[in-house]
């Protein structure tokens, strides 16, 4: 796929200029969404990112199939970076109303970091295609990790460099709307949003590691790898607050992560085998990665909501139960009745 440089040019533009609009939005009224206006901005961004798979079909041959995939791998992704961004906003306690700020300033730093990883990671691939025995094992060791740390509370904590960053710079306790830098006793300081920011951006690095080999797995081209990603991050601020309620809801979303990095790895060490030895090993067509990927997703999102019901229902069960118990009511006797009839007749004979 040769693509053009005023291709590059113009689409890295766009993406300027989407964010230039999207911070001059949040600038000028700093809120939260709601859900009506997250639900259409991420429709907004999907349908972009329809559109110019199509555009890609028009005019190339047989690549949309390797972007719809790697888009919707690295979308996935991005829904399960959402759980490690909401740890970061509730343990730096930003104002709701700045969080969209926050959340822009990130995705703007994962675009950045992830165009650097794509520059070094397709140079790697062009010198040396063994460079995927390590981007499979990567992801293979990834998908262990989700698997072992599937289950445990996640809670957010400060990395060296951040502890680092606090010693170096004196930080406030408390936000002054959205400046970086205040003024506490005649002293500048830091406020928190600089240090949220900072963390956001060190954990973009993090986000970068796992899913540019991921995407590599799916497509070498740099062009299709960092559209991917670029549609991916695009509505990530929006989808947020549209489904960020509903994130404690898709339990297995881990899992199913873990099977495709695992699939993705094992695709990538299959395609190493193939273009470092001599022997005859199969490999996996990308048509049957996007079916094997959207069955997983599909899978996990249908089972994480059926145990999301059954957990709410037992809940529900247990708190009745509890209610019952507490109010006092009357122990059945064994033919299934409560007594109250028999305490009623002797009532009325006492009357009597």
């Amino acid at each position: 796929m040769d693509i053009a440089p005023w291709v590059w040019g113009a689409t890295i533009a766009v993406l300027l200029g989407v964010i230039a609009l999207d911070f001059v939005i949040i600038t000028r009224r700093p809120h939260e969404p709601s859900m009506r206006e997250a639900a259409i901005w991420v429709s907004i961004y999907v349908s972009l990112a329809v559109a110019f798979g199509i555009g890609i079909a028009f005019f190339t041959d047989g690549q949309a199939v390797d972007f719809f995939t790697g888009w919707i791998v690295e979308y996935s992704m991005s829904m399960d970076n959402l759980f490690v961004f909401i740890l970061i906003l509730s343990s730096f306690a930003v104002p709701r109303e700045h969080r969209q700020r926050v959340l822009l300033v990130g995705i703007a730093l994962a675009l950045v970091f992830r165009g650097l990883f794509i520059a070094a990671g397709a140079a790697a691939v062009n010198a040396f295609a063994g460079v995927f025995y390590l981007f499979g094992a990567f992801l293979l060791y990834t998908a262990w990790k989700l698997i072992a740390s599937a289950g445990e509370e996640e809670e957010y904590e400060e990395n060296a460099a951040l502890r680092m960053v606090r010693r170096v710079l004196p930080t406030s306790e408390t936000y002054d709307g959205h400046r970086l830098i205040t003024r506490v006793d005649g002293k500048r300081m830091v406020t928190p949003m600089l240090m949220v920011m900072i963390a956001v951006g060190m954990t973009d690095i993090l986000f970068a590691l796992d899913s540019i080999p991921a995407i590599f797995g799916i497509t070498q081209e740099p062009y299709l790898v960092f559209t991917a990603n670029a549609f991916a991050l695009m509505g990530l601020r929006q989808l947020y607050f549209l489904i960020g309620g509903l994130m404690d809801k898709l339990v297995y979303l881990s899992h199913g992560l873990a099977v495709i990095l695992g699939f993705i790895g094992v695709k990538l060490i299959l395609h190493a085998i193939h273009e470092t030895t001599d022997l005859h090993v199969p490999e996996i067509p990308t048509i049957l990665s996007l079916v094997v990927i959207v069955v997983t997703l599909a899978a996990t999102t249908v089972l994480s909501l059926l145990k999301s019901r059954r957990d709410a229902r037992a809940e529900a069960a247990a708190g009745e139960q509890k209610a019952a118990q507490e109010g006092g009511s009357p122990a059945a006797s064994p033919d299934g009745s409560t007594g109250s009839s028999d305490d009623d007749d002797l009532d009325e004979r006492v009357k009597l």
